[in-house]
């Protein structure tokens, strides 16, 4: 991802741990590919703990041990701090975005039109909570805004589903 905004407080690039090919369904590639577009064109992010150098940065997201790694670099890839929180939290919205996901793909195989707007009405939902809880668990950590946030929710589904999929 390459940021277009002018701003220090902001990535310029994110890469999940794994990225490359996988095996996940297409919906969930279309939301990682959507993310990833979301957050080139306007994101806010600025790490509050761990560093004081200004951006742009290289965020890398993993999940190890039950954590979720942000892995935050400069633009050439040099470490600034990493920051881990407790995926635990996360788990709830985590499963509820693949029941989603698996509903959604079953109603677009049946052409079930008014079941599918229902489902991404529940996505847009969930987003919004997952995007909460993020914005809380950063607090303090790393400051972003609701749209980040957002995105960055998406991702840690996505990096989920191909962590769970090994």
């Amino acid at each position: 991802m390459n940021g277009l905004g002018l701003g220090l407080s902001r990535l310029d690039r994110v890469v999940l741990d794994g990225d490359g090919p996988s095996n996940l369904s297409p919906f969930i590639e279309a939301d990682r590919e959507q993310a990833v577009a979301d957050l080139a064109a306007a994101n806010h992010f600025q790490p509050l703990i761990g560093t004081d150098q200004a951006g742009p940065y290289a965020l890398h997201l993993s999940i190890q041990e039950g954590r979720l790694l942000f892995d935050i670099r400069d633009v050439q890839g040099v470490p600034l701090t990493i920051i881990g929180l407790a995926l635990g939290p996360f788990r709830r919205l985590v499963k509820d975005y693949q029941m989603l996901v698996d509903s959604h793909i079953l109603a677009v195989q049946e052409g079930r039109e008014a079941r599918i707007q229902a489902i991404d009405m529940g996505r847009r939902g969930l987003h919004n909570e997952g995007a909460e809880l993020m914005t809380q668990r950063l607090a303090g950590k790393i400051d972003i805004d609701f749209d980040t946030a957002r995105r960055l929710f998406t991702l840690v589904c996505v990096l989920h589903q191909r962590v769970s999929a090994r």
